[in-house]
């Protein structure tokens, strides 16, 4: 169930108090007359099921309640109430199916803006990924992964995509290579410094490195992987399962990608360093396909199930 307050204009109270009784899986509904004052206005509660929702929301945009008023929306993490289940019972569909648009939007647009924890937190994951490859070490490999934030900016182009949501999309792919480029000039600067006090050195870099020569080595299993991840981590975004991100972060060779290219670019290294481009680009191409194509397929399949009541209510 999500939790919803609203401050509405006078003039508008009435209309948002109809839609709110019109739709299927409302309920808990509450009028204070006049309780607003920051902007002024009347204080409306309600809590509706999830899968009623994004419904119930883009009704409120089109009465210009976001415009003139306030819309918050938080998750509720119990209610006992025989209400809300028989409302949650009405609604169409299963609450861990329905998308939150807005939600997502919003939560895409803060991933995804250009920060300078952001910056720090992929410049940071790609270092520990250097020292990773160098030292042919999947622990720190894995680390790296876990703290890279890439997939912010990846969740918010296949969200802008999807939403043909251009501002969004700038503001996402700016993020996204402007941080890999930040990111690997600094790991060139750090890989430098540390070949000159004696802890990086071309020869780590040319062994054979069994556990971490995939970085540079891609083939079609990075691809199946980045798509298999994209996917995941689209659903955890959208179901609000955001345990999965980390399963997904650690799953595919973005940021070591980076690290690997910038430690080779720093000893001249030109092949292996192409060779990692290569499995960044074919990651982050993978993701994004994949991203964009399960929000399209969500889209659609919860369009679908969406229209079954109001045939068989027809019939």
């Amino acid at each position: 169930m999500l939790h919803l307050r609203l401050i509405t204009p006078a003039d508008r109270t009435d209309d948002v108090l109809r839609l709110i009784e019109g739709t299927v899986g409302t309920t808990h509904l509450a009028v204070l007359p006049g309780a607003a004052r920051n902007p002024a206005g009347d204080l409306v509660l309600c809590d509706v099921a999830r899968e009623a929702g994004d419904e119930l929301l883009t009704g409120l945009q089109q009465l210009g309640i976001e415009e003139r008023g306030s819309i918050a929306v938080e998750n509720i993490d119990l209610s006992l109430s025989k209400r809300a289940d028989k409302a949650e019972a009405e609604a169409p569909g299963e609450g861990a199916d329905a998308v939150l648009w807005e939600h997502l939007a919003d939560a895409t647009h803060e991933e995804s803006t250009l920060s300078v924890t952001y910056l720090a937190f992929i410049t940071l994951a790609t270092m520990i990924a250097a020292c990773g490859v160098v030292l042919d070490n999947a622990i720190l490999i894995v680390g790296a992964m876990a703290v890279g934030p890439e997939f912010g900016p990846l969740a918010g182009f296949c969200t802008a995509i999807v939403q043909r949501a251009p501002r969004l999309a700038l503001r996402s792919l700016t993020a996204l290579l402007v941080g890999f480029a930040a990111a690997m000039v600094v790991t060139v600067g750090f890989s430098h410094f540390m070949d000159a006090v004696g802890l990086f050195s071309a020869g780590q870099l040319d062994a054979e490195r069994p556990n971490t020569n995939f970085i540079y080595r891609p083939d079609w299993f990075s691809f199946v992987v980045a798509v298999l991840a994209g996917c995941a981590g689209t659903l955890s975004l959208t179901s609000a399962k955001s345990g999965a991100l980390v399963g997904v972060a650690i799953s595919v060779t973005t940021v070591p990608a980076a690290a690997n290219a910038a430690v080779a670019f720093s000893y001249s290294e030109y092949k292996q360093a192409w060779g990692s481009t290569e499995q960044l680009l074919l990651n982050l191409l993978g993701i994004v396909l994949a991203g964009t194509l399960t929000l399209l397929t969500q889209k659609w399949l919860w369009a679908r199930q969406r229209e079954r009541p109001a045939k068989a209510g027809g019939v």
